[in-house]
């Protein structure tokens, strides 16, 4: 990356910092985890429940909300019974797959 693709220098972070914006969003205990889940598709809740050991359905129906909330998920409620709900990435959430890469690339460079 040269000096001129490091926008982030000499700019003070502040309610409108990219960094922040983004650092609010894939912030707290299991967010990334979720999103790396549904970066290979369409999924049911119990299909990310079970792929992600040790998250509570509490936790995991809360960064479910959120994720939604600022349109990078979607939910699709089918009505059968029981109801199925299915959750997938939209456009805008699907760009934080090179955030979830680098962040895999740099925990491989940890064990080392």
């Amino acid at each position: 990356m040269n000096k001129n693709e490091r926008f982030y220098e000499n700019q003070q972070c502040d309610g409108i910092c990219p960094v922040k914006k983004t650092a609010e969003i894939i912030d707290g205990k299991w967010t990334t985890q979720v999103i790396r889940e549904l970066l290979s598709g369409k999924k049911r809740y119990s299909e990310v429940q079970r792929a992600l050991d040790g998250i509570s359905p509490k936790v995991l129906t809360s960064r479910l909300r959120m994720l939604e909330s600022k349109k990078l998920l979607t939910r699709t409620i089918y009505a059968t019974v029981p109801p199925t709900t299915e959750y997938e990435l939209t456009k805008l959430g699907e760009k934080l797959e090179l955030v979830i890469y680098a962040m895999a690339k740099f925990g491989e460079e940890l064990r080392e």
